[in-house]
């Protein structure tokens, strides 16, 4: 008998997979779905931080226009609502000095490890 017909004797009628294939094919998907969900995080925190970026970018913008029809006020949420300013959801937005002179605002989203950023009266923004 050739060694062909003996392993196939051996192995017998039984279609399938072994027990140990079936755990190596779970551990692998389970590797490839820890990596994924890393990578997922941390494109999620970008995108909180670009909310927050964003938000603080049209609060200048909304404080400018203020400033051009109220020369010597100062803002508050309520004004910059008033001229265009829509707040995203969970980002907070804090003016430090509503003044045109002094203008600083800071805006981070409500997400652990989310930066903080800050504008100041000239519009630079830095994290």
């Amino acid at each position: 008998m050739g060694i062909l017909k003996k392993l196939k004797n051996a192995r017998g009628t039984n279609k399938g997979f072994t027990l140990i294939e079936l755990l190596m094919v779970i551990a692998i998907l389970g590797i490839l779905a820890g990596i994924a969900l890393t990578h997922f995080t941390a494109a999620r925190l970008q995108g909180y931080n670009a909310s927050a970026k964003s938000d603080l970018k049209n609060a200048y913008n909304a404080a400018q226009a203020f400033f051009s029809d109220s020369p010597g006020g100062a803002v508050n949420p309520t004004n910059l609502q008033s001229y265009g300013y829509r707040p995203t959801a969970y980002v907070n937005l804090i003016i430090n000095d509503g003044t045109e002179s002094g203008l600083s605002m800071t805006a981070s989203y409500s997400f652990s490890g989310s930066t903080t950023y800050t504008v100041d009266s000239i519009g630079v923004v830095s994290p």
